[in-house]
């Protein structure tokens, strides 16, 4: 009976300091991500990926709750409306800034807390391998000198790739015909069948034609020469635009979580970026690292629904 005894008061006291000894059991309760995409698209994959990574290292377990529609807006407002004790955050790409840009949703960036910048991937111009455009100034060409003719696509209108299309044609002057496809795999499906003349994609979504030789890059929106695509410029250099844009991902939280619990994410997210097994897995996703986290993350945001609003405006680009 004693050994009973001292083995019960043994649990009793474990039990005791996981719930109140260090907070990590109660931290992890409930806690999520919301991914305002579909199971399987590219920013579900990273959030998974960084799920799984933070609990390896001790971290709390986040369970993936995907709510896309409403061009990412339902999620989005779920994540903006949950309580802001540290529990929730929110994947975001694109659509985030795009969508204030629009005045598409009822939400701005301030509406939400940075945490960090996790990994972006370039946009780039592809055409067909066999097509005779072996460069962007090949296609300029051809298109200033037969209005109308060349088709481009992307998935989805006033996406950011649909805004990178309409940077090139204001910048270059150009009279072409733009036709959207409802996501990046039919429209890059439209090229290889010969039904567009050039799609602006998402590098994840072409990566494989891109290294097979059955799709050609003309051009990113990079800052700087990527080193998946060293062969393919910037559109910085080409001189036509000094437009810079990437797919970017990134983890934000609702407005006013405390300062203690964003930076609690942080450190869980950065460190699981840096992580060694992580780069083999974001590389074959086709993503780069970046762990810009805090404040420096939430000017980027600002500074990127201002790009779009004001390329927006003087492409008059509508939301749909």
């Amino acid at each position: 009976m004693t050994w009973l005894k001292t083995l019960g008061a043994a649990c009793l006291a474990a039990c005791l300091f996981a719930l109140t000894g260090n907070g990590a059991w109660p931290q992890a309760r409930g806690m999520k991500i919301i991914v305002p995409y579909p199971p399987g698209s590219g920013p579900d994959i990273l959030s998974r990926l960084m799920s799984e990574q933070i609990a390896r290292a001790g971290g709390p377990t986040f369970v993936i709750e995907n709510r896309p529609g409403g061009g990412t807006n339902i999620g989005t407002e779920a994540a903006m409306r949950a309580d802001p004790d540290g529990n929730t955050v929110l994947l975001v790409a694109n659509s985030f800034v795009v969508n204030p840009a629009l005045k598409r949703g009822n939400y701005t960036p301030a509406n939400f807390e940075p945490v960090c910048y996790l990994a972006a991937t370039p946009m780039v111009l592809v055409v067909r391998g066999e097509s005779p455009y072996k460069t962007l100034q090949d296609l300029i060409a051809d298109a200033r000198a037969n209005p109308g003719k060349i088709i481009f696509s992307s998935g989805g209108p006033a996406s950011s790739l649909h805004v990178s299309i309409e940077v090139l044609r204001l910048a270059a002057k150009l009279d072409i015909v733009y036709v959207p496809y409802p996501g990046n795999g039919p429209a890059v499906n439209a090229l290889m069948g010969g039904h567009v003349t050039t799609v602006w994609a998402d590098y994840p979504t072409v990566v494989s034609q891109l290294q097979a030789g059955t799709l050609r890059g003309l051009v990113t929106t990079s800052g700087k020469r990527v080193p998946m695509l060293p062969n393919v410029p910037t559109l910085k250099e080409t001189g036509l635009s000094n437009y810079e844009a990437d797919i970017f991902y990134g983890i934000v939280a609702p407005a006013k979580t405390p300062t203690d619990k964003l930076k609690q994410l942080s450190d869980w997210f950065s460190g699981a970026l840096k992580a060694p097994d992580m780069q083999p897995k974001l590389d074959k996703q086709g993503l780069l690292p970046v762990g810009t986290c805090g404040t420096p993350f939430g000017q980027y945001l600002q500074s990127m629904v201002d790009d779009y609003a004001r390329i927006i405006k003087e492409a008059n680009i509508k939301a749909n």
